[in-house]
């Protein structure tokens, strides 16, 4: 081991053909980041398309721009980690010109990182190891990478969680090296911590000191922690600016500069295109440094400020009419606030505040007559939602820049000031979609409400105790799918037996009138009511507030109630129910021995990982679009309508903006897994023949798909069942269950169910069923709290939207494709995209939750068919799919076959269909509560 007296012994030796001995000469250790696939979408495309020639010349180009250690990271969702870190690095290290230095094995998969430890000569380095899963974990982690001789990078992670500021850096660095040097014997210069960066300047104000916590952690520990390294990577600090690379580059040479000054000495970046700190244009320098070194409250703005100038867009800036700016302050501010123009915002609200006695006056005074005027032109119909959305990221940026100033009076004097009321609103348990919830607490916000949002998939009680914290006025919930309104009848009834008396305000896509009057107020005896619609939310609220308009309000809510009640209990016969056995011999069928089932061109399980989102522009659906922001109309006819058409032109141009940028910069990746499988019905069931056990994981060609790609990955497909066989002699089956109508009509008109579109089993017919789940919600989150924390929520609901747009236009390509090619039932289909909208073609693709199989439950049988997790989706406990943007469903291709509404059931069908799926009756009834036509009792 040498001597310890010599200072030799205590560098950091490190190898790959050649040796890295880190001595204080160096300064600093550049990390070469490219061939990373999490922080290089280039690399994880060149690995996800098995082009390792290619991504080897990216790990050529790092070792040629400087990089002194080489970091190797695979670990993404839809790449087998461990298989492609073992052939990426045995091809490196057959290249001398990149096996020369050191790599660094980088993995959240302990059994990645032993792989690739495997396949390396020299020392390298591990990234990384620590505190999260407890001291037994990180012992035994770290005596295996002394065994393998390597050097570690140890997390600033402990069983609490990522350390986020100073103090917690240093706390849990300081812990992990006593382990390390006392316990396991780790020699103190082979540990490298890495104090975790995180973004700055997104908007967040907890998030302003992040550059500042890590640049003082790094001094304490390279002081109190001798013979250590620290590193880190850089490229999240400037997470906040994605798509402007002179400002991210700026900001990374800003923030290494003061790092390596209080000892950082290693680095995760881009070794060729750091630009030098000296070099930086003088003003944006300062910019950068203001942000990194948190010195003015303003500077994340400041920075936005000049951020637009150094993206280099091609095109002229269009002329604004700018008279409106020679006004006083307080008409430009009504002015910004009907136009929606938040350019001016900050500044005019500090002048309106040095004109005012306090803060609060601002906000009680020309922001809320601005405010006014906006609720004036809405209530008249002037204005629209779109608009509206963009009134309230102006309010919000200015009600957020005088904040501070009213949290410092509040704590000088008390004074609170005053609002229209305070309202909690949530997406229930079990449900996640907040598109049409956040316009609501938009527009609430725009009328002086004060809106507590707890988010989406929100408990019952999380939900009442926020309302006794926050001692709220009303209480609002929000849901999209059918269980959720069995979910809102929970929350009154728990509502009722905690003793509250606060009004209920009910509301979403799957919520009524008649339900809420039948299923929901009947268990809460305070005020109940139904929100329609986003325009109607501030009335409501209002006049459930107002001691002068309440007492007649509520009566006529419930003497409305009332009527649906006493309606719906004297329907007579009108809706009467036949026996589950006459419908049942009333089923739909036809001539089974004249008829053969189309057998697919491509059977089995087929996966989209990347579908490219330009191939789904020309099938987007755009009326429904239109219906999300509560504008009337058809698309195209929606954009020249005498009312509404200015106000759809312009939303339809910001969607067809920020469509592009969607497309262009990558924002979403649409996926899609779609099946055909042999398949006949047996009663009211339809039994379902797939591949025998294990064969669904293995890909056909062992292979990694194109990406972006119009063709398919195909799992390897077996022989099929000679019909006849019987189901017992089949490796494995899955039965979906279907509800049957019970409607009385006449004999010539069947009781439909879905199974009666494939063939029995006694037919002696081979038939075949589809199913599919996409998305176009995958990578939305980082865009939508981007837009969140800047106050944009007209952006981040626009984004939100046109994500949906994209998942119908993914079901529909999809189905098109399926007909036309993977199933080829329908080859010479030729239809534009009305008659797509339209549904011209033949076959149907109905989705369990909605009328002709509103039984959600199905959901479960679907994605385990399908494997829907392996490409990112997943189902609530009430299944809801995730991502949001989202569509499911079954093809059938019969030509006769037809979408229907099963309407109501008998409890004699609910018990035959529990028994049939293997569950409670109770189970099933509470999955149908939604069903008015359904009563248990």
């Amino acid at each position: 081991m040498g001597n310890d007296s010599s200072p030799a012994v205590h560098y950091t030796r490190l190898s790959g053909l050649e040796p890295l001995v880190i001595t204080p000469d160096l300064l600093f250790i550049n990390v070469g980041e490219r061939t990373n696939v999490t922080g290089s979408a280039q690399f994880r495309k060149l690995v996800k398309e098995e082009r390792y020639e290619e991504a080897v010349e990216v790990a050529r180009q790092q070792v040629a721009n400087g990089a002194q250690i080489l970091d190797v990271n695979m670990d993404e969702g839809l790449i087998d980690s461990e298989k492609a870190m073992v052939r990426f690095l045995n091809l490196i290290m057959s290249e001398p010109d990149i096996a020369r230095i050191p790599v660094m094995v980088d993995s959240s998969k302990w059994s990645v990182i032993e792989a690739g430890l495997k396949c390396l000569q020299g020392k390298s380095v591990v990234n990384s190891i620590s505190l999260k899963e407890g001291e037994a974990a990180f012992l035994e982690h770290a005596r295996l990478v002394r065994r393998y001789g390597a050097a570690a990078v140890v997390m600033a992670f402990d069983e609490v969680g990522q350390a986020d500021t100073c103090e917690r850096k240093v706390e849990i660095c300081t812990r992990a090296y006593r382990i390390l040097t006392e316990q396991v014997g780790f020699p103190p210069e082979d540990i490298i911590f890495d104090p975790n960066i995180f973004a700055v300047a997104t908007g967040i104000e907890e998030h302003d000191n992040y550059a500042v916590d890590f640049i003082e952690a790094t001094r304490i520990i390279k002081r109190t922690l001798p013979g250590c390294h620290v590193s880190g990577g850089v490229s999240n600090v400037s997470f906040s600016f994605r798509g402007n690379e002179t400002v991210r580059q700026a900001i990374h040479s800003v923030f290494l500069y003061h790092a390596i000054q209080a000892g950082m000495d290693m680095g995760i970046v881009n070794a060729g295109a750091m630009p030098i700190y000296d070099q930086l244009d003088p003003e944006l320098r300062e910019a950068v440094e203001d942000v990194i070194l948190n010195r003015r409250r303003d500077g994340t703005e400041r920075l936005l400020d000049i951020a637009e100038r150094y993206k280099g867009r091609k095109g002229e800036k269009k002329t604004e009419d700018l008279g409106w700016r020679q006004h006083p302050v307080r008409a430009r501010l009504a002015h910004a606030l009907v136009h929606g123009l938040d350019a001016w915002v900050e500044e005019d609200t500090e002048e309106a505040r040095q004109q005012a006695s306090r803060p609060l006056d601002v906000i009680e005074g020309p922001l809320m007559d601005g405010m006014n005027v906006v609720g004036d032109l809405f209530g008249a119909g002037k204005m629209f939602l779109p608009q509206v959305v963009k009134s309230a990221r102006v309010m919000k940026k200015a009600v957020a820049y005088l904040l501070p100033f009213i949290e410092e009076e509040k704590a000088r004097t008390g004074d609170v000031g005053k609002s229209n009321g305070k309202i909690i609103m949530a997406t229930v348990k079990g449900d996640v979609h907040d598109i049409g919830k956040n316009i609501v607490g938009v527009v609430l916000a725009c009328n002086n409400f004060e809106v507590v949002d707890l988010g989406v998939m929100v408990p019952a009680q999380k939900i009442l105790d926020a309302a006794r914290a926050e001692n709220a006025d009303i209480i609002g919930l929000s849901g999209l799918i059918t269980p959720s309104l069995e979910e809102m009848s929970h929350v009154a009834r728990e509502m009722q037996r905690q003793g509250f008396s606060m009004p209920l305000m009910i509301g979403g896509a799957t919520t009524s009138r008649a339900h809420t009057a039948l299923k929901i107020d009947p268990f809460y005896s305070a005020p109940t009511v139904w929100v329609k619609d986003a325009s109607r939310a501030v009335g409501v609220a209002q006049s459930l507030i107002s001691s002068d308009l309440r007492d007649a309000f509520v009566a006529a809510n419930d003497a409305d109630y009332a009527d649906i009640r006493n309606r719906h209990r004297n329907r007579g016969d009108a809706k009467r129910l036949v026996s589950l056995e006459h419908a049942r011999g009333q089923r739909f069928t036809c001539d089974w021995a004249q008829y053969t089932p189309p057998a697919p061109a491509s059977p089995g399980l087929h996966v989209f990982d990347d579908y490219p989102l330009e191939d789904l522009l020309p099938v987007i659906d755009w009326t429904p679009f239109f219906q999300a922001w509560e504008l009337a109309g058809k698309f195209p006819a929606i954009l020249t309508d005498e009312i509404v058409g200015p106000q759809a032109s312009d939303l339809f141009k910001d969607a067809q903006a920020m469509l592009k940028r969607i497309v262009d910069e990558k924002w979403l990746t649409a996926r899609a897994v779609f099946g055909i499988w042999p398949a006949n019905s047996k009663g009211d069931d339809v039994v379902v023949s797939l591949l025998p056990p294990g064969e669904g994981a293995r890909r056909a060609d062992e292979g990694t798909p194109s990406s972006p790609s119009l063709t398919p990955r195909t799992l390897t497909p077996t022989p099929l069942p000679r019909v006849g066989e019987g189901l017992a002699q089949l490796d494995s089956h899955h039965t979906l269950h279907f509800l049957r109508q019970q409607v009385d009509k006449p004999a010539e008109r069947p009781d439909f169910c879905l199974a009666d579109f494939i063939a029995p089993e006694t037919s002696g017919k081979q038939d075949w069923i589809g199913a599919f789940a996409v998305t176009a919600g995958i990578g939305i989150e980082p865009h939508v709290a981007r837009f969140e924390a800047a106050y944009d929520d007209y952006n981040a609901i626009l984004l939100k939207a046109l994500a949906d747009r994209l998942a119908e236009a993914m079901a529909e390509r999809l189905h098109q494709r399926v007909r036309t090619e993977f199933w080829g039932y329908a080859a010479d289909e030729q239809l534009d995209n009305e008659a797509l909208i339209a549904e011209k073609y033949s076959g149907i693709r109905p989705a369990p939750g909605y009328p002709a199989c509103p039984e959600h439950s199905e959901k479960q049988t679907l994605f385990a068919m399908l494997g829907a997790g392996d490409i990112g989706m997943s189902l609530t406990e009430s299944f809801a799919m995730l991502p949001t943007a989202a569509v499911s469903g079954y093809y059938f291709s019969h030509p006769q076959s037809q979408y229907f509404v099963v309407g109501r059931v008998s409890r004699e069908q609910v018990s035959d269909y529990a028994r049939r799926k293997g569950v409670e009756r109770a189970q099933v009834e509470r999955w149908l509560a939604s069903n008015l036509d359904y009563d248990p009792e």
